[in-house]
């Protein structure tokens, strides 16, 4: 029997942009868009602010007090001056007056082309998925965490409180599988401004706890360059658990897969890119600021010692009430998070099967139906049956592979360098005509491969980290 397997790059074409009878007007699809510069900050806040500020004590604890906070400053800026360029490939070929490009793919296949394009969809939902992954294993810990930690309270800190985190993942999972149902990017403005402001009240407390911690017993013990080989690590230890920071502080800043998509929700008066670096401006600077003061004081609070996760891995017992606070916190905000970063991917899917097969009943009818207090609301059985598959296999993932920094770090290894710095670095050289070999030319590719060289370092690591943490794991056990 003779199988005939896809066109890859037919299916590519088919799956990026709008058709090519599209209207390149502002009229060139039905989406009305009221996005503003509060809307756009928040989303940024919300992808930018997530579980991976809890894991920059020990990122910075691995580097010491000179290294840490440069390399967290270095990917800030990074971050930022990368945002800048890429939201200015929201349109193209002209930056305020060209077509729309409504998502990160179809602006590399606007201004590059070629195999890259399939390339950086690769990329992107590698990254996207691994994302969504992360959270719900993050939600799960932080869920585990407020029931060991009223164990502790009721039998004290050292009592054996085994709880198994595969419970409480499928709770995550049920809320997720209600909440995906809303239609798209443009509607969950609501739930990122609320999970924004989670994302400040858990990081909030983080560091007041660490300052409270350094004010009742001074600083912990620290040095210059971390932790200390033969001490607190062995030397191949010290240098995986470096790079594998490089990682954790990468995916603390990681949102660009979704820059495009939220730049495609703004007004188009003002300009959108005039928007977007301003909501990026901001975004990062706020978000480095918290950054800066949860891994500094998180660091002095528990120095060489940090744990993985400042708030799940129990160097703070008391106040417990507040403990478990800030993890509920979290969860609220993972759960909007989670939905900011799946949405391109239910884009992707649906928009292609509707274009593949327009005719399809299943695919395209929505019934109409009212809910109370709601309002009427367009049910798609196909949208509610691929949705929840997606919800249910990464949630299978994330409760074999319960691992928060190797994960983390993985995370942002694999997919800072293609889809933060290189593809924006290349589009904007392609739309700016910058000419090869030229002062500008030169050190946006030397960023772009400093940025390389740490992204496989970070990745192998973390990699490593897993493998090793994975063969003393029984999946779905107590932990």
């Amino acid at each position: 029997m003779q199988i005939e397997l896809p066109n890859m790059n037919s299916f590519i074409e088919e799956s990026l942009g709008r058709a090519q009878d599209q209207k390149n007007s502002e009229t060139d699809d039905q989406i009305e868009r009221t996005g503003t510069l509060l809307t756009a900050t928040s989303h940024i806040i919300t992808s930018v602010i997530g579980s991976g500020v809890l894991s920059l004590a020990w990122a910075i604890a691995q580097l010491g007090w000179i290294a840490g906070p440069a390399t967290l400053l270095a990917f800030a800026f990074i971050t930022w001056f990368c945002s800048a360029l890429l939201a200015d490939c929201y349109r193209s070929p002209d930056p305020i007056n060209g077509k729309r490009n409504h998502t990160y793919m179809d602006a590399v296949k606007a201004n590059l082309g070629g195999v890259k394009v399939q390339l950086c969809g690769l990329a992107q939902y590698v990254m996207l998925i691994g994302v969504t992954i992360a959270y719900i294993i993050t939600s799960g810990i932080s869920m585990v965490a407020v029931k060991r930690s009223n164990c502790f309270h009721k039998n004290g800190i050292h009592a054996e409180c085994y709880v198994s985190p595969s419970f409480y993942i499928l709770i995550f999972a049920c809320i997720q599988i209600v909440l995906s149902q809303i239609p798209n990017f443009h509607k969950i403005w609501g739930l990122s401004i609320i999970a924004a402001v989670m994302s400040f009240a858990y990081s909030l407390t983080a560091l007041g706890l660490s300052i409270a911690m350094v004010a009742e017993k001074g600083l912990g013990r620290s040095s210059l360059t971390g932790a200390t080989i033969g001490v607190d690590v062995s030397a191949s230890d010290k240098v995986w658990r470096v790079f594998q920071s490089f990682g954790n502080i990468a995916c603390a800043f990681t949102y660009s897969m979704v820059l495009i998509e939220i730049q495609d929700t703004l007004k188009s008066s003002p300009p959108e890119n005039k928007v977007m670096k301003k909501a990026s401006l901001i975004g990062v600077t706020i978000t480095t600021m918290f950054y800066m003061l949860c891994g500094v004081f998180g660091y002095a609070a528990f120095g060489n010692n940090a744990p993985g996760n400042m708030l799940t891995g129990f160097g703070f017992y008391n106040p417990f009430w507040l403990v478990d606070l800030a993890n509920i916190c979290i969860v609220i905000h993972l759960i909007g998070a989670y939905q900011v970063f799946s949405q391109p991917i239910f884009q992707f899917v649906e928009s292609s099967t509707h274009r593949k097969w327009p005719e399809n009943y299943f695919l395209n009818y929505e019934h109409l139906i009212t809910i109370p207090m709601i309002g009427q609301y367009r049910l798609s059985f196909f949208r509610l049956a691929c949705r929840t598959l997606y919800i249910a296999a990464t949630t299978f993932i994330a409760m074999i592979f319960p691992f928060f920094n190797d994960f983390i770090g993985l995370v942002g290894g694999i997919a800072f360098w293609p889809l933060t710095v290189y593809f924006p670095v290349e589009m904007y050289i392609k739309q700016a005509k910058i000419l090869r070999f030229s002062g500008p030319w030169f050190w946006l590719h030397l960023m772009s491969s400093i940025c390389f060289v740490a992204s496989v370092l970070a990745a192998g690591a973390s990699i490593q980290g897993l493998s090793h943490d994975f063969g003393n794991y029984h999946p779905f056990k107590n932990i």
